[in-house]
């Protein structure tokens, strides 16, 4: 048992030294690494003069990482900041109309578009009311190949 000690000392540093790594490895080299990866991840602070330049804003630090998410896709960081009608995640391209949509139609009959509060942020789509029933009028967004709304979606190289 005594000369186990040791050994397991020894892995258990050697562990943290590859989870310590791992953390700090940079976006840009985790994203060529691994290609592409939807799963949404807050930005380091290293990235916030980035972040800034690719929308044209000059938020705060603390502000950017806040709101700001990153992704990879296809080997290049991905980076995303979200607002108030800004949504990060994945696009709702559904086309059959959610609950909301129709509680909406039934109370407003002829409307002629129906509001985010009750679509959602993430519609690809402008819905109208037409005798109570939801219709898309035309699709407002585009897609990109991972599903998310490609404008909200910026490429830093």
């Amino acid at each position: 048992m005594r000369g186990r000690l040791p050994a397991t000392l020894l892995l258990a540093a050697v562990a943290l030294a590859s989870i310590a790594a791992a953390r700090a490895e940079q976006p840009a080299a985790m994203c060529a690494r691994i290609g592409t990866d939807d799963t949404l991840r807050p930005i380091p602070e290293s990235l916030v003069p980035a972040v800034n330049a690719a929308f044209g804003m000059a938020m705060p630090a603390r502000l950017a990482i806040e709101t700001t998410v990153l992704r990879c896709a296809d080997g290049h960081v991905v980076v995303c900041t979200a607002g108030a009608n800004l949504p990060c995640g994945r696009a709702n391209t559904d086309r059959t109309p959610s609950p909301g949509m129709v509680d909406w139609c039934r109370d407003h009959p002829a409307a002629a578009f129906i509001p985010a509060v009750a679509t959602g942020h993430d519609t690809i789509y402008a819905w109208q009311c037409l005798e109570g029933v939801p219709h898309i009028v035309r699709q407002i967004d585009e897609v990109d190949a991972h599903g998310f709304i490609a404008q909200y979606w910026k490429a830093l190289r």
